[in-house]
């Protein structure tokens, strides 16, 4: 899955939100306490699982007694759950958050950030629980769901604080783990974050072990998450998850986990000059975390007669 940019406008509606929760909490130091922001907002959390859905049976009867068309039979929410592989859902009406028991402890953080998320955009109130007046189309329902990742990210990572620290930092993985540890996050969520925020031409993915794929993997769609900085959005459209993949999987060693390799791989952008990225790869034992960091542009060598001539491909 490739990350989308929202619009400015967007975005600075949203950024506005956030910094009002940070200001209130009297711009807090990482890592944040969800449990001061749902205080701060009066959200209710509550947790569901298969084994036990007294909550969500208990929703679907408040949801059906309010009138909620989704809910005209109330085993809706349970197949809409299944079917969707949802993992949280936020009940307006109820200002009540629900979060996967299952989840483990990291991806949970991320989900009650993403479902306050929800609560804090004033546009989402009326796309929840399929409200029958704002049906969703596949387009819109994206958009909705990376507007909450969006505010999920500013929030949890302080929105500017965040910022300026990998500043201070050298462009890397390592850098990654240590905010990774400091803001409480999961990896994933770190280096997403770490790449959208530069302002340099960064690239990010999330796969398999690039030498030792799942029986789920697919050639055609290798990375997980696949996330390019504003820049190389721009400049690098043309690059493609396949082509990267390849070069991923050229420098990596078969080591069971830690540091897989690294190297220097050219990469063109769209007007077809030659630029140089340090790619690095570590494996957690579960997921390979791979960053990009834009190095310089590389002149072009051109075979000229019965020579080499360099020439620059400025």
């Amino acid at each position: 899955m490739r990350n989308t940019l929202l619009s400015i406008r967007t975005a600075r509606d949203i950024d506005a939100q956030i910094d009002k929760i940070l200001r209130d909490l009297g711009d807090p130091e990482p890592p944040l306490s969800l449990d001061l922001v749902r205080e701060l907002l009066r959200l209710d959390r509550n947790y569901y699982s298969s084994t036990d859905d007294g909550v969500l049976h208990e929703v679907s009867h408040r949801l059906l007694v309010a009138g909620k068309q989704i809910l005209a039979r109330p085993t809706i929410l349970f197949d809409a759950i299944r079917k969707f592989e949802l993992k949280a859902l936020f009940l307006p009406d109820r200002k009540r958050i629900l979060i996967d028991a299952t989840l483990p402890d990291a991806k949970q953080r991320w989900s009650e950030a993403h479902e306050i998320g929800h609560s804090v955009i004033p546009w989402h109130g009326d796309t929840m629980l399929g409200d029958s007046r704002h049906t969703l189309t596949p387009g819109c329902h994206e958009r909705v769901e990376n507007e909450a990742n969006y505010a999920a990210g500013q929030l949890l990572f302080l929105r500017g604080a965040f910022v300026r620290e990998a500043r201070d930092f050298d462009p890397n993985l390592k850098t990654v783990l240590t905010l990774k540890k400091r803001y409480d996050n999961t990896i994933t969520t770190t280096l997403w974050r770490y790449v959208e925020q530069s302002g340099l031409p960064l690239i990010g993915g999330i796969s398999h072990h690039p030498l030792r794929p799942g029986d789920n993997f697919n050639a055609t769609d290798p990375f997980r998450y696949f996330v390019g900085s504003p820049r190389f959005l721009q400049e690098f459209s043309r690059t493609t998850e396949v082509e990267v993949f390849r070069h991923v999987r050229s420098y990596c060693a078969n080591r069971k986990a830690g540091p897989l390799g690294s190297a220097e791989i050219v990469l063109t952008d769209d007007g077809g000059k030659r630029h140089a990225f340090a790619f690095e790869t570590f494996f957690n034992q579960y997921e390979a975390l791979t960053l990009g960091v834009y190095r310089r542009e590389v002149p072009l060598v051109i075979v000229a007669g019965s020579g080499l001539t360099r020439a620059s491909s400025a």
